[in-house]
Order: structure tokens, then sequence, then C-alpha cells
């Protein structure tokens, strides 16, 4: 008698196209996977991850991946996998694969159902007895690449907690440790979510929740959310959730925040859960769909990322135009009002090391300064700046018109692509420091990003500190020079 586990198929569900298994637009199952090149760190180069273009032939760019709170490299340089910032390119091959053929089997026997490590798979698991198991065939037709906290060479894009994100433990840069370099605190999954492009023209890309593991698998145990949709299939929900905002309007033209949704293992969309990692999922939302655009926000629950299409980051600041930027600043030789010693914008390449000549803020009235040791108010507490001020800064009285708050060193944005365009930078995100154009900081400060399991904040996307203030921004008051 065989020993083989008994399979009961349901049916070829995918007969050359995806229609069948998700009837679209709300089920676009269309899996693939998409090792891209990596992009280069800001000032330097880098080989591309796998050659995963012919060097004769310029490459189809998907678009870029941006980590917010990394200001152009994570804090301990970026390293192959593991960076701030990720482009996605088309394969010289289709590597996709799609929704193929359903089985119920038992839930003992799950295991030596899965055991061909060349097919790929979703298991749900309904009960100790019951289980359906989706296999997936090779696509032609698109390209995947996956995202999470596991350094498996299936990972194309290694993302770690990040300092005051919606973790809210408070954990490490990402990119921070060796050997698998994760926090035991890390909320965000090993295998958190896939990205799907289309290698034709328009070159579409949809995110899913979740991730194939080294065999292939993507494992929904009888604690996840998950459900047998109307049409008899299967979808699910990954533990702490995989949450999109598309931009309610065109992200570099209009910037304006749409709302936050789930995103369900077959690309559904949902309403938010009434907590994180919730058992009961959100209402289906129809008219929706994981169609990424540029501005696309992906919060992994520890990490926010970005997507910017290339023609989105045409409309942004290269290295060269934000160099020149610092330079023209300073060519401007703006002074302290007080001391009147030249103030000057450090390079690009200093981080978190203030220099003598740098310009500081207060960030209740935005009134330029040198660096002074005198003025505080020590009956108020510390302002609490954080980001990538020095030291704790107590409250500060500004010498020109008297009003007290938070007093911090200005630091320029240095990852173009979380501009919304290339304007100069007369604005700085309060109370951090960062310094950018008006429609950067305007953009971004009506933008609520997750924070722990329900709540929701505006963020400096430079170094993820929180915002205060009534606009969470302040225009700069320069002085130039009295000769």
């Amino acid at each position: 008698m065989s020993t083989e586990p008994q399979l009961w198929p349901v049916g070829m569900v995918l007969e050359g196209s995806s229609e069948a298994l998700c009837p679209p637009p709300s089920l676009e199952l269309r899996p693939s996977c998409n090792k891209s090149q990596p992009s280069p760190p800001l000032g330097s180069s880098s080989q591309p991850h796998d050659g995963v273009f012919p060097e004769d032939k310029e490459p189809v760019k998907y678009g870029e991946l941006i980590v917010l709170g990394h200001n152009g490299s994570l804090a301990n340089g970026d390293k192959g996998r593991r960076r701030s910032r990720l482009a996605l390119y088309k394969r010289p091959k289709a590597n996709g694969v799609k929704p193929d053929v359903i089985h119920n089997v038992s839930t003992p026997l799950v295991s030596k159902a899965l055991s061909n490590k060349s097919q790929h798979s979703i298991s749900y698991t309904l009960s100790r007895s019951h289980s359906v198991i989706v296999e997936y065939t090779h696509d032609t037709n698109t390209d995947m690449f996956q995202i999470g906290r596991s350094t498996e060479s299936m990972i194309d894009f290694v993302v770690t907690d990040t300092a005051g994100s919606s973790s809210g433990q408070g954990g490490g840069s990402a990119g921070e440790g060796g050997g698998g370099g994760q926090s035991a605190q890390s909320t965000i999954s090993r295998y958190a979510c896939r990205i799907m492009c289309e290698r034709s023209a328009p070159y579409t890309a949809r995110i899913y929740a979740a991730g194939f593991d080294s065999s292939k698998n993507i494992f929904l145990g009888e604690r996840a959310a998950k459900w047998r949709t109307s049409d008899g299939l299967m979808d699910g929900l990954t533990t702490n959730g995989v949450l999109v905002m598309h931009p309610a309007g065109e992200f570099v033209s209009e910037p304006a925040p749409g709302v936050w949704r789930e995103i369900s293992v077959c690309g559904n969309v949902f309403a938010l859960r009434e907590t994180r990692s919730a058992q009961q999922r959100g209402k289906l939302v129809e008219n929706e769909s994981n169609t990424l655009q540029d501005g696309s926000l992906i919060d992994l629950c520890g990490a926010t990322l970005l997507w910017r299409t290339p023609s989105g980051l045409r409309h942004t600041p290269t290295l060269k135009q934000l160099e020149s930027l610092r330079q023209e600043l300073n060519a401007a030789r703006p002074q302290c009002p007080v001391g009147f010693n030249t103030l000057a914008f450090p390079s690009l390449a200093q981080r978190e090391i203030v220099d003598k000549k740098q310009p500081w803020v207060y960030v209740n009235c935005g009134h330029v300064h040198g660096y002074h040791n005198w003025g505080y108010r020590k009956e108020k507490g510390p302002a609490g700046p954080g980001g990538t001020a020095p030291a704790s800064t107590g409250e500060r009285e500004c010498p020109m018109c008297r009003r007290v708050g938070p007093y911090v060193p200005l630091w320029l944005g240095c990852e173009g692509g979380l501009y919304l365009d290339a304007g100069p930078p007369t604005h700085a995100f309060c109370p951090c420091g960062h310094v950018c154009s008006e429609k950067t900081v305007v953009g971004w400060s009506q933008i609520p990003l997750p924070h722990g399991t329900h709540a929701f904040h505006a963020a400096c996307p430079f170094c993820g500190t929180w915002l205060t203030g009534e606009q969470g921004h302040i225009k700069l008051i320069f002085q130039g020079p009295v000769d």
C-alpha cells in the first residue's frame, strides 16, 4: 500500500491565466520572483545583484523601494541585500509563479505533500485535520522579488526594524548586528511580502502579503487569519499584517495621503483590523487594488517602505543636485545673528557629528543661529528632539524673538528619493532639523505613519522622528552677511 499522502485535486484552476482563480480586479494572483540590482549607496557604485541584465542593453527599471528613517544609507552602511534603498530591474529570464491547482489534504500529511522543493505552494491550515494547499506553476510574464527580515537567499531585500518605526520597540536601525542580524523583539516577518512586476509595459507592480520560504512554501497556521472566499478559494492575512497606503492624488504634483489598507496573501485589499494582529479581518474594499503607484507606502510593522516609479524619480534631486544645493546655501554665507560668525552646512557624507560651523535652529520660530550654550529654560523639560541631534538640548529662548522651544542642528536631507521635488532647501522638519524643500515638508507632514498596533503619527522621512508643533515643519530664517 502506498505511503504517499493522498491529494484530492479540486481542479485545474488556471488554464493559462489567473482569472479562474482570482476574479479581477480584487484578486490578482500573479506571483513571480525578482532578484533586483540593489541601488548603489549614495556617492558610491555597486555591482548588480546576481547580474540581472545584459551589459549591452539598458535595463528596464520597475521602480525603487526606499526604507523610511535612513537618510541615504543604513547606520552601518549599505551591504548587499541589506540596504536603505533597492531598485527593481527586469530579469533576463522570468522566474514568476502563478496559482495552478488546489488540493484538500489531511493536516498531518501537509509536510509530505509539500516535500517537492521545486514547487511553490501556499498551505492554509483550517483545523488539526484539514488543510488546503494551493500549488503554483511557472509564469513567464512576471518577475517577483521578496522582502523580509530573513537573510536567506530567497529574500531579495533584507529589512529589519527601523528606530522610531511602527514596531514601537525602540530597536536599532536596520542593518545593525551581525550574523542573522535580527533583534529578538523584531515585529517584521522573516518572509514579509512579495512584489510581482509584469515584464511587459506598463510594467505594473503588485504587492502581496507573505513571501515563500526556502522550501518555496507559504504556511498559514491554524491561528492565522484565513478564510474561504465566496467562490470557494482561499485567502489569509499574516500575523502583523502588510499595510499599504496609496497617495490620494499624484504624489509629486498634488501630494495628499490616502487611506491605510491591509493586503492579503492573495493581494486583496481590506480595511484595517481592530488591532494589528487581531484574528478578525477588516471589510473587503472592492474598488481598490494592490497595484503600487508612485508614492505608495508599505508598512511591515517595524519598517515602512516608499515605492517610487522611474517617472516619479525624475522629479527628485540626484546626489549631485543635492550637493549643488548645499554649496549654494553655503555660498550665500549665512551668519549667526548674534555671534556674526559664518555658518556652513557640512558635507553630505558627514553624519551624526556636528561641525563647529553647522547652523542650528530654534524650531518654534525658524531663526537660524550658530551654536551657543546659553538661553536655557531650565524650568522646562527636555525637548527630546531625537533624530540626529547629538545630545539632549533643553528648551531655549530665541534671542531674536524670545520664543521658547527646542534648539537643534540642521541637517540636509540626503535621500533624494524622499523628496517631492528638487526645490531649494528652505524648510526643516520639527523637531529633528532635517532640511529639504517646502513641498517635501508639507507633503510628509500630512502623512500618518503606522506606530505600534493601532496608532498613527506623522514623522520625518529622513530619521523617523515624530513631528511636533502645529505644522510639523518650519520655514528657515537665515541672516545674510552684514558686509
